[in-house]
């Protein structure tokens, strides 16, 4: 799958090419993303409905990335390994189609609530994967009905809440190599969260492990 996810990544930067870098939306400092977003600093970010934001950095976000329904979002890639963005403010999805992030430091946690179904968006399916990060603020992801869902190789700074995410993929929700300072809580996944084809570690659980993550 993670070799899926590259391919996916790559097929939309050309397919989005033609598309203009967003413009700075008039009011608070806020820049609608649909396109690509290009290095630098930016204040607050939102990915609109069904909008697809692209980005290999180096970028700066001071208030907060939010992804509204049906939208897609793409930090980074697996396959370039360099800091991607410093985002203050945290990450929060509503019912988008996939959130991917990679080699980022997000500083006020990550929350993604629902989905917009296994098919469909910029990649004909849907995913989560979070990698390769550091998470201050813990990282909660609620109700998740993609394709896939991976997080994998990250430190996060408070509890991790992985629950009633259901996915099409019997090898998704895949929970592997992450440092957690806090608590890992997990129920009601369908596939229980798992190691699957990763090749990843167990993770590293400061507090305690409950639910579907017990020995994860």
């Amino acid at each position: 799958m993670r070799r899926l996810s590259l391919l996916l990544s790559l097929g939309v930067v050309v397919a989005l090419t033609v598309i203009v870098i967003p413009a700075l939306a008039a009011g608070g400092g806020t820049t609608t993303c649909n396109g690509s977003l290009a290095p630098g600093t930016y204040q607050r970010v939102v990915v609109p409905q069904d909008g697809v934001c692209l980005s290999d950095g180096p970028i700066t976000i001071r208030g907060g990335v939010f992804v509204h329904q049906g939208g897609t979002l793409v930090f980074g890639n697996e396959e370039n390994p360099v800091h991607t963005a410093t985002i203050s403010g945290g990450v929060h999805a509503t019912n988008a189609m996939t959130v991917e992030i990679h080699f980022s430091t997000i500083n006020g946690g990550v929350d993604i609530h629902g989905g917009s179904g296994p098919f469909g968006g910029p990649f004909d399916v849907t995913y989560n994967t979070i990698e390769d990060s550091t998470i201050n603020g813990g990282y909660n992801e609620i109700g998740y009905d993609g394709f896939w869902n991976g997080f994998f190789r990250n430190t996060v700074h408070g509890t991790v809440n992985f629950n009633g995410n259901v996915v099409v993929d019997p090898d998704g929700n895949e929970v592997q190599t992450n440092s957690i300072h806090g608590n890992l809580n997990c129920a009601g996944n369908d596939p229980s969260p798992q190691q699957g084809d990763s090749e990843g570690s167990p993770n590293h659980v400061t507090g305690q492990e409950t639910g579907q993550c017990v020995g994860l």
